[in-house]
């Protein structure tokens, strides 16, 4: 995968959002589509917060390569929605790559996705700009077919759709998983993963190991300082790392690992995308939470959705 392409893949999904991905790796067979809340938490609705948030992005210490010598750049969010209508996101990433070898290299990447509630439809659209010049957009479509047995993802401009077997989780959905494993206790989490990154034609697999359970501030005082002293300062999170691999069996190295504080709202901090060579860091520098939508959403949770 090309260097632009994996960026664009691995920001997409630090929307969402480690240490060093392992050498070699083999991710266990994606678990079945299936929340498993700990003992007296079954009544506790998982809502994904509604908001808007900023990471700088920068090289990590010490992960400069010939490759990839300085970066910097920013991501920005917008989430909205609920478990009853869907969940639209928005992301603008702008990323500047500099090597002594190749020069700087500039990224901006602007995403555009609705997931249903129900997790069964996916709608994405992508465009992305490299050195100002625009490579093709991605725009697609992908469906669940019966119940969670197989996946359809449909492209603009490809001759036909394609299929995949499931279970495939789509990101929102991903998340609420992640959430409900850590809130049980579950250290790991494995699932095939679709999010329309890079051309679209690429489902992962995805492996998951989640720490224990915190509800203070991260140790590094220097970082994500809307999560130090807002809202979330006393909310629940767990320090998660995510590996996407292609799909295949046997022994394989990550594309790249994903690692971040997860929130029990959805929110993440503490970002870290690991491509073995070079790490990036992307560091919280503002928040806002629509609170009023949060409250909306868990009153359709308690009601249940309306047709």
């Amino acid at each position: 995968m090309r260097l632009s392409h994996l960026l664009t893949a691995g920001l997409l999904v630090s929307a969402w959002g480690a240490h060093a991905a392992p050498a070699v790796s083999e991710p266990p067979a994606p678990e079945a589509k299936a929340e498993a809340p700990a003992p007296g938490q079954e009544a506790k609705e998982i809502v994904l917060a509604n908001h808007r948030a900023v990471y700088d992005l920068s090289l990590a210490e010490g992960g400069g390569t010939r490759s990839v010598e300085s970066a910097r750049g920013r991501i920005v969010i917008d989430f909205r929605g609920d478990a009853c209508r869907g969940y639209t996101m928005l992301t603008r990433q702008v990323t500047e790559l500099s090597s002594g070898e190749t020069g700087p290299r500039l990224s901006d990447m602007r995403s555009t996705t609705f997931e249903g509630g129900k997790g069964r439809e996916f709608r994405f659209k992508t465009t992305t700009l490299t050195n100002n010049q625009p490579a093709a957009p991605v725009d697609g479509t992908a469906s669940e077919q019966g119940q969670g047995e197989s996946v359809t993802v449909k492209l603009k401009g490809a001759a036909k759709p394609f299929t995949v077997e499931g279970p495939v989780l789509f990101p929102s959905e991903h998340m609420r998983h992640l959430i409900a494993a850590a809130r049980a206790g579950q250290s790991t989490l494995s699932a095939k993963v679709f999010d329309g990154s890079d051309d679209g034609k690429k489902i992962y697999d995805t492996f998951a190991v989640i720490g224990h359970a915190g509800t203070g501030p991260a140790a590094d005082t220097a970082r994500d300082k809307p999560l130090r002293d807002g809202p979330l300062a006393g909310m629940p999170h767990w320090p998660v790392r995510l590996s996407y691999y292609t799909p295949g069996v046997g022994e394989r190295t990550p594309i790249y690992t994903l690692g971040f504080d997860l929130y029990e709202n959805g929110v993440s901090g503490a970002l870290k995308l690991d491509y073995g060579e070079f790490a990036i860091l992307g560091d919280m520098t503002a928040l806002d939470i629509d609170t009023q939508a949060g409250k909306a959403s868990a009153k359709e949770g308690e009601k249940g959705c309306t047709p």
